[in-house]
């Protein structure tokens, strides 16, 4: 494939557009994943399962597991489906012995790459991507599929593997019920999902989720221990885990943004259950790592978080917008009380007007976090801040753009969510953000720099990738990456919907 020159201010050809436009629409179908894919969707590099001759599948003690048999045999030849073994999951999780995949009973879009089943909050950006694409049902099964997580596994997951049964992330589901019933129009659809929506509400909005201190939400999984597939997948060159790297960096340097008593023993050199908590509710929050939250995110489980509470508002007003669709105005205005009421406590306690920034709070010190974070953008991009604040944030882009679109961070940390990285998720959100206050010549010169840089390592590389090197515009990341995997995964599917988004935003195109 032959690129034209990259420059960084110009809008890429209608001919290399189309060239990217073209290898999106056939990377669904390399994305999907259906009964008839369940022996390559159970495989998980990420726990070491890729030669298997047996694959667990989890079932609901809800689920007919003699239907679910039946569902799988229809489509699976004999000897397929004698390497399954259809189990039910046991009544508490630290029961389960053999991990495994999670059944959905519809079809799916997986990230790409290690990300070899169905998350939570790429599922927004590729549920975008398959509307833009045209892919009505399947952007329409892929919401389904979260609400049956919602029935069946007791809320969204981080993702549908067994060892993720103890964690979510962030709650984009209402946005994507309104993406897909804007094409749809389907009323039965939309009031038959209400329950699943106020149920996954209430998971965020209650103990251990709700921080009382502060009336807002926090990140905080529920699970115990190392994270399963950190332990066997995370590791770099001399066979060292991410907790073995986190336990040397302890040893070498002092940490001054959080006691690190809490999450590291000293005279035994080992991590706390603390500190176990906090690097699974790093997870559940998605920015998995960084140091927004001092050192590796650790200490998130005492923060109020800009992101987590800016989509809990939106997830209240859109729940108001469902109800009066459905022609219950009354019921809506109580849920409009509550956005109202969550806008109140994060200006109170998230908006720092020193620095005109959204920051995140720690009510263990009752302070704010002076940590420049894309996050910021986020109240712009569901409307709760006022015009002024917007301004504020807008006068702050110096800190975040780069000639290859919005860092994540204004910190080089060796996270890969801290600069020099950038996501297409943030770089979407800030810019529609941008343009819902007014703000149409920055949003599109950040977009128009993102499209750029994606563009041009699609063309050296021939894929779409999770992350990339904003400053340097390049997809070269690993070398950069210290903690966590430093892998840059190909598919990729929340850069495929953040893409096509942009795209149809972008007045270039």
């Amino acid at each position: 494939m032959i690129a034209d020159v990259f420059q960084p201010n110009e809008f890429p050809s209608p001919r290399r557009i189309a060239a990217m436009r073209e290898y999106i629409k056939k990377t669904w179908k390399t994305l999907y994943r259906s009964h008839a894919h369940i022996l390559e969707a159970a495989k998980d590099e990420k726990i070491g399962h890729t030669d298997e001759q047996r694959w667990p599948i989890y079932i609901s003690a809800m689920e007919d597991k003699n239907r679910v048999e039946a569902e799988f045999k229809s489509v699976l030849s004999s000897e397929e489906f004698q390497q399954l073994e259809i189990m039910s999951l046991p009544s508490e999780i630290d029961q389960i012995t053999e991990h495994g995949l999670l059944y959905l009973p519809g079809d799916y879009v997986v990230p790409g790459g290690r990300f070899n089943e169905m998350y939570g909050w790429d599922s927004y950006f590729i549920v975008l991507g398959l509307l833009r694409d045209g892919e009505i049902e399947l952007a329409k099964s892929q919401v389904d599929q979260l609400i049956y997580q919602i029935a069946h596994y007791g809320t969204i997951l981080n993702a549908n593997r067994s060892y993720l049964l103890s964690r979510s992330q962030p709650p984009f589901l209402t946005p994507m019920i309104l993406a897909v019933y804007e094409h749809t129009q389907d009323k039965d659809w939309l009031r038959s999902l209400l329950g699943a929506v106020e149920s996954h509400y209430y998971y965020w909005i209650v103990p251990p989720h709700l921080n009382q201190s502060t009336g807002l939400s926090r990140y905080c999984a529920l699970g115990e221990g190392p994270a399963p597939e950190v332990l066997v997948s995370e590791t770099d060159a001399q066979g060292r885990t991410h907790y073995d790297r986190i336990r040397e960096y302890y040893r070498r340097f002092e940490v001054m943004a959080y006691d690190v008593s809490l999450y590291y023993n000293k005279e035994t050199d080992t991590l706390t259950d603390l500190f176990y908590k906090g690097d699974r509710s790093m997870r559940e929050s998605g920015f998995d790592p960084s140091n927004r939250f001092g050192p590796f995110n650790i200490d998130i489980i005492h923060y109020a978080p800009v992101c987590l509470n800016a989509l809990l508002y939106r997830m209240e007003q859109d729940i108001a917008k469902i109800l009066n669709i459905l022609g219950n105005p009354q019921l809506a205005e109580s849920w409009c009380d509550r956005a109202q009421n969550r806008q109140q406590l994060i200006d109170k306690f998230l908006w720092d007007e020193p620095s005109g920034l959204y920051l995140d709070y720690n009510f263990r010190t009752n302070e704010r976090r002076l940590y420049e974070f894309a996050t910021t953008f986020y109240p712009l991009w569901v409307g709760l801040a006022s015009e002024k604040q917007a301004q504020r944030v807008v006068e702050n882009l110096e800190l975040f753009e780069a000639p290859g679109g919005l860092l994540t961070s204004s910190h080089v940390t060796g996270n890969q969510w801290d600069a020099p990285f950038g996501w297409a998720p943030l770089n979407l959100i800030a810019v529609e953000g941008l343009y819902r206050y007014g703000y149409r010549t920055e949003g599109d010169r950040i977009g128009g720099k993102f499209i750029n840089l994606v563009t041009q390592e699609f063309e050296k590389t021939g894929t779409l990738l999770e992350k990339y090197d904003v400053l340097s515009c390049s997809s070269e990341v690993s070398n950069e990456i210290v903690f966590g995997y430093n892998t840059n995964e190909i598919g990729f599917g929340w850069t495929n919907g953040s893409i096509l988004e942009l795209l149809a935003q972008s007045k270039k195109m």
